[in-house]
């Protein structure tokens, strides 16, 4: 399919592996999906597992750069596969997730897989390496804290925003979060999936922690307070924005073409920078048109929805399918 923005993307990114205090790590990508590590005292914890196994071990490769210890845990801060197929790559760790997020797994997750390795092919390499759906072995509610010796790892279900299941790690000690796609930094947030009306109250949740360093779902990671406010700001001004568009267009009856091209040309002059942009803004406009004739719960993305939407509103709804083939 040559449709999506970014099928033909295939360049690799550049990869960065920052320090953000003794033991902690930000794996970043120019845009790509994070991960994040923590180092405690007799083993490691991964947030976010990559996409495939294959592409864990490049994380792998980086962690074994500054520590033996072995992976024993890998937090997955939502149900997205682009997040969780390559747990399997890091062999023997016990994967921990939100209740909420396993329940997304059971409901959605297979179609997801489909739906997002049809759009995002590179973001998928190696995916012959990915044995099928991850599934958690430990579920909480709420929160969560792990000691990996005297460090204290708090997991915490932070509230509805990027999915319903989000989850954010958080060093109390040491001021540091790792924030999943609740925050994204320089990069489109992909709303899809999303809950517009509760991500405000998750940001402020995140921001009431008072982290000094942040890694988001996407982009460099946060070294001080201000970027750390920076990131906050610019993830709810562009939520805002989208939502507000959205409601005024269902108010007055319009149609969801409609709605898209008066976000595109409201949104571009101040977002069409960040990465994914384009990729991104037919499904964010699909869900903030939803909620806001109040259908709460996320449709599910399927490979043929993701082909019907982005027909009916990049290519007028005349045309067929075939002709979106690559």
């Amino acid at each position: 399919m040559s449709g999506f923005a970014s099928s033909n993307d295939l360049a690799d990114k550049t990869i960065s592996f920052e320090e953000l205090g003794p033991g902690l790590y930000g794996w970043t990508a120019e845009g790509d999906p994070n991960s994040g590590i923590v180092v405690g005292e007799d083993s490691v914890l991964v947030v976010d597992a990559q996409a495939t196994p294959a592409m864990a071990r490049d994380v792998i490769a980086r962690i074994r750069q500054v520590t033996d210890k072995p992976v024993k845990h890998v937090v997955l801060s939502h149900y997205h596969a682009v997040r969780v197929l390559g747990a399997s790559g890091y062999e023997g760790a016990e994967i921990i997730a939100s209740d909420v997020t396993r329940d997304l797994i059971v409901e959605r997750g297979q179609q997801d897989m489909d739906s997002e390795i049809g759009r995002f092919p590179r973001l998928f390499r190696g995916k012959e390496s990915i044995p099928g759906l991850t599934w958690p072995h430990v579920t909480f509610q709420k929160k969560m804290t792990l000691w990996m010796g005297r460090r204290e790892v708090q997991i915490i279900h932070i509230g509805r925003s990027h999915t319903a299941g989000d989850t954010v790690v958080w060093l109390p000690k040491e001021k540091v979060c790792f924030a999943g796609d609740t925050v994204e930094f320089g990069a489109t947030p992909y709303c899809g999936d999303a809950h517009f009306a509760d991500w405000p109250g998750t940001l402020a949740a995140i921001r009431a922690l008072g982290p000094e360093k942040l890694v988001p779902g996407r982009g460099r990671s946060l070294l001080t307070r201000a970027e750390v406010e920076e990131g906050l700001q610019g993830t709810a001004a562009f939520t805002a924005d989208l939502f507000g568009i959205a409601k005024a267009g269902v108010a007055k009856g319009a149609t969801l073409k409609q709605v898209y091209d008066e976000a595109m040309a409201a949104m571009r002059p101040k977002y069409g920078h960040w990465v994914i942009f384009e990729h991104c803004m037919p499904f964010d406009v699909s869900r903030a048109y939803d909620e806001a004739k109040g259908i709460d719960h996320p449709r599910i993305w399927t490979a043929e929805r993701d082909v019907e939407m982005w027909r009916a509103l990049e290519h007028g709804t005349e045309m067929k399918s075939a002709e979106l083939q690559s």
